[in-house]
């Protein structure tokens, strides 16, 4: 049995990742219908975490925002779950009463952080606020006045506010400026500053070997060209190669042998991936991990459907998908300096063709929009059972490579 859910990523002011909240994934029939219960979900959800897979397996070393409704708090579901890996998020729909409160007081006095979610002023809910280490507000749906008055309410307690919802760069600084210490949301996949970036030599190696593995047939010799004007590649190409997580039973000690040994379907995945991680280091390795994941879920997927001539085409189209992010940079900008096929260049900066929905999937998948998702699987006539391991696979083989690579 698989634990399955969409995660979302929380980060705080400096754009570090702070914690996931994670959307309930069962089943295909058991979530995407619109009038799924939420008890159970989260139910489901606790039961999934702690008795089969983990919430760490999603989670890594931060915190699980996790819903509970007034009911499954009054019952105490919250201390099935271990205090350093979750935040309670008490619902919106939840109403201040005495029962709540002492529930929450309880929750608190073992040790556990708790969250108000898209929370609306009201004095009653003061009681509360001794107890409440984070408040969630839906920036998109609270007025300049309204933030104001929750931060001066939450200023005599020690309580981050965490805004909902921010899409872009600007709503980014404008909840900074409105005292707003965790942010939610997809603004990291916007471009922060409009600018064209020049690659270094190290990347535009890389930009050279993507070019050449793109290829129908690869020419290993002038693979082993490229190679070997980079001293710092090599490197890493042979640190890759020997690293665990391939298990080699003989060391490698030559760039031709290490590119024998990977094969082609893992070479394309390590330019890849090093190209990904090497255009800016400056960013949050949250991004570098998100189009990880999104690589091997459209490499998954690719294989599963039998459309493209060559499947790796997702991986590397999922890999690129967050490049104007990194290099924040427009992503028609950042095409013209690779030498991509044309149905990649396509998928990433017209949104058009098969491998666009394969991205539109994924970010459906990442923001736990069953409904839209459901379309897109239906569309393409894809084996909707198989679905979730896929993204549960991709999610853990992101986790595992990303540490590779950082030790690389």
């Amino acid at each position: 049995m698989f634990f399955y859910a969409a995660r979302q990523p929380i980060f705080d002011r400096n754009k570090q990742l702070f914690a996931y909240e994670l959307l309930f994934r069962d089943s295909l029939e058991n979530v995407f219908p619109k009038d799924f219960d939420g008890d159970t979900a989260t139910s489901k959800l606790i039961e999934a975490s702690q008795f089969n897979l983990g919430l760490e397996d999603f989670t890594g070393n931060v915190p699980a925002f996790i819903n509970f409704s007034q009911e499954l708090l009054v019952k105490n579901f919250p201390l099935m779950v271990p205090k350093e890996q979750v935040v309670i998020e008490i619902l919106e729909t939840a109403r201040p009463t005495k029962t709540l409160l002492r529930a929450v007081q309880e929750l608190k006095e073992k040790g556990y952080s708790i969250a108000l979610d898209d929370y609306q002023h009201e004095p009653v809910w003061l009681h509360f606020f001794p107890y409440i280490d984070i408040i969630k507000v839906d920036f998109r749906d609270t007025s300049p006045d309204q933030m104001l008055t929750i931060r001066k309410a939450a200023a005599k307690y020690p309580i981050k506010l965490l805004a909902e919802k921010v899409e872009t760069y600007e709503e980014f600084n404008m909840a900074i400026e409105y005292g707003f210490s965790y942010f939610q949301g997809y603004f990291f996949s916007e471009p922060e500053v409009m600018q064209s970036k020049a690659l270094g030599p190290s990347q535009l190696s890389l930009a050279e070997l993507l070019y050449e593995t793109s290829k129908s047939e690869m020419e290993l010799d002038s693979i082993i060209t490229v190679f070997e004007r980079d001293v710092t590649l090599s490197f890493k190409l042979l640190r890759y190669a020997n690293s665990a997580i391939f298990r080699r039973s003989k060391e490698i000690s030559t760039i031709r042998q290490a590119l024998v040994v990977l094969g082609q379907e893992e070479l394309k995945r390590f330019i890849a991936l090093l190209f990904t991680a090497q255009v800016n280091t400056n960013k949050p390795a949250e991004l570098i991990r998100l189009s990880m994941t999104r690589a091997n879920f459209c490499d998954e997927i690719a294989k599963q459907h039998r459309k493209l001539i060559d499947p790796s085409m997702g991986f590397l189209t999922g890999m690129l998908s967050l490049m104007d992010a990194i290099l924040d940079e427009p992503m028609d900008s950042v095409m013209t300096k690779l030498p991509l096929a044309q149905d990649i260049k396509d998928a990433l900066v017209d949104r058009s063709g098969l491998l666009a929905e394969y991205i539109d999937l994924i970010c459906h998948y990442e923001k736990g929009e069953w409904v839209e998702a459901n379309e897109i699987i239906d569309k393409l006539g894809l084996d909707a059972n198989l679905i979730p391991d896929f993204y549960q696979r991709s999610v853990q083989w992101a986790n595992e490579h990303l540490n590779e690579l950082e030790a690389v």
